[in-house]
């Protein structure tokens, strides 16, 4: 390989006094510089956090990738970027997913890196590091942490799904706060991120149909050691996309994102996808819209029975042949030419899988369920759009005309959700307002919304729900999320007021409420904006710049990339 065509030597590779700062300060470190110069270096960005459980092995998982790396004749370096552990972090993940974009972005270009390997785990740090990436753009490849065992509790399989039952039965009192601590226990025994087909899952499932890991990365459990074997693979192969000058821009083309979204659609994925998807799309200059997402997912049914749609898990996908078996099952409405990490289409990729648990992946013939994952809504009450989950949503629910009970804000929800006397039934339809990127800020999992403690004492399970803000991939139930625009970016969602009445239509795609342009405007002409009570910082930052959901959630001037080359030189 020429010298000249490593990004690395205009670092290592220079004369005089710059050159030897650089090298200089790389052998303080005990490293000559024939380990470094005039090798492809390679930097592994680590989300590795003991604030991150999804990603509390990473450490281990940076090992194996530095091995592949040294075999290939590259040389490793490891560094670190903002984590993002939807489990701990406060108010959302989802507020910080956009700096830790900028974090990868900058961290990547300011340095002498030549290719890079993603460690990605937990919800948003697959989304974050991948956007970053695209901002640079040069050679790229994601390893993900890989799903936890599957739970155990009282000779049953359990998984982050079933939170949102046992939180159920709690207000019910079928089981007490006792019992809660025991089932938490049973449910994260091992490493790795959620056993579901939650966001976690979907992200690595995302990445695997897009082609910028190598095959099988999204359902190796992780405590697998086949999952270490994966990395050290990848490490491997990150040497070789460099000397090819395979680049993201390469891998990551429209067609692979339409296979992302079909893919998407057969697995019952998380209804994050979309805004994930979205971003990344943006950051690479892909032209992709919220319609697109429709028209591609529509007549794909679920052929993945997978929590919480369905009844398995992660580990027990990889056990039937994993995300390869189910590109097989897919073979007839993908992209067959799309170029991946490994070099080879993904038709080769998959062409040799093996489905060995039909239960598990069922056939586009014989589907587990008929309802596509994934449905566009559109109409009066979300004028740029909204989004819901067929495969997890209750069918007598999806054609529903209902009064709604509107709640203004997270905390109006809380306060009077469980009041004996709040008029509620279920044929209502719960609003909640002010959750949105702007308005929350960031946009937090709460459009899945607890059902009132009365009724779900009564044996009432499922209520439709409508919200501007998201809901964990784990999540289940019939739930309109991302309504844009926002309450707080002063859409027709903003005047929504108790006692409207609202119409649901999945099969037309439609969501409105009953009343006339004319009565909008005039709510509107009257509404107020709440005083913003933050102004500084990141998060002031992003309130004035986050698009809007069916954008992406991405902040304004982040769309598009910088590229790889440094401007400016200090030295």
């Amino acid at each position: 390989m020429e010298e000249q065509k490593l990004r690395s030597a205009n670092w290592f590779g220079l004369k005089g006094k710059d050159g030897f700062i650089y090298r200089a300060w790389m052998k303080n470190q005990g490293i000559p510089d024939y380990e470094f110069n005039n090798k492809p270096v390679i930097g592994i960005c680590n989300t590795w956090s003991e604030l991150t459980p999804c990603n509390g092995h990473f450490r281990e998982l940076a090992q194996s990738v530095r091995r592949g790396i040294l075999e290939a004749g590259g040389f490793p370096v490891e560094f670190p970027v903002m984590s993002l552990g939807e489990t701990l972090i406060k108010p959302t993940a989802m507020l910080y997913r956009n700096l830790a974009s900028m974090d990868v972005e900058e961290s990547i270009r300011a340095n002498p890196l030549d290719g890079v390997v993603l460690l990605c785990g937990c919800d948003k740090t697959t989304p974050s590091l991948v956007m970053g990436a695209c901002s640079v753009n040069i050679p790229t490849i994601v390893v993900s942490g890989g799903p936890m065992l599957t739970g155990r509790y009282n000779g049953k399989s359990i998984g982050t799904s079933d939170l949102w039952r046992f939180d159920a039965d709690l207000k019910k009192g079928i089981i007490d706060e006792e019992e809660m601590r025991t089932i938490e226990s049973a449910m994260c025994r091992s490493s790795g991120h959620c056993a579901v087909m939650g966001t976690a899952s979907s992200m690595a499932c995302m990445v695997e149909a897009l082609g910028i890991s190598l095959p099988g990365n999204a359902a190796i459990p992780a405590a697998d050691a086949r999952r270490k074997m994966l990395a050290q693979f990848s490490g491997l192969r990150i040497v070789e996309m460099v000397k090819e000058d395979l680049k993201l821009s390469d891998i990551l083309t429209r067609n692979a994102f339409e296979n992302a979204i079909k893919v998407n659609a057969a697995i019952g994925g998380s209804t994050n996808f979309v805004i994930h998807l979205l971003a990344i799309a943006g950051r690479i200059g892909v032209d992709l819209h919220l319609k697109d997402f429709d028209e591609l997912s529509a007549n794909i049914p679920l052929i993945a029975n997978l929590q919480p749609a369905g009844k398995y898990f992660m580990e027990d996908l990889f056990y039937a042949g994993g995300l390869p078996a189910v590109l097989r099952e897919l073979d007839s409405i993908l992209h067959h030419d799309c170029i991946t990490a490994n070099g080879k289409t993904i038709k080769e990729n998959y062409e040799n899988a093996e489905s060995y648990n039909s239960d598990v992946i069922t056939g586009m013939e014989n589907p587990f369920n008929n309802a596509t994952g994934l449905a566009i809504l559109k109409g009066n009450l979300c004028e740029d759009g909204a989004v819901i989950k067929p495969s997890a949503a209750s069918e007598h629910l999806m054609t529903h005309t209902g009064k709604a009970v509107v709640f203004e804000n997270i905390e109006d929800y809380k306060a009077r959700i469980d009041l004996e006397d709040l008029d509620v039934d279920e044929t209502s339809i719960l609003v909640l307002k002010n959750v949105g990127p702007k308005g929350y800020p960031g946009m937090p999992e709460v459009g899945n919304m607890t059902l009132p403690k009365k009724l779900l004492k009564r044996g009432i399970s499922d209520m439709v729900r409508i919200s501007d803000g998201r809901m964990s991939g784990t999540g289940f139930g019939t739930v309109v999320l991302h309504v844009s625009p926002e309450a707080a970016a002063g859409g027709n969602f903003s005047v929504i007021q108790t006692g409207d009445i609202i119409t649901l239509d999945v099969p037309n795609r439609s969501l409105n409420v009953d009343l006339t342009d004319e009565i909008l405007q005039e709510r509107k002409a009257k509404y107020k904006e709440e005083p913003r009570s933050i102004k500084r910082g990141y998060v002031g930052l992003y309130i004035d710049h986050v698009q809007q959901a069916h954008l992406g959630a991405d902040m304004d001037f982040l769309r598009g990339g910088s590229g790889s080359v440094v401007s400016r030189d200090s030295h």
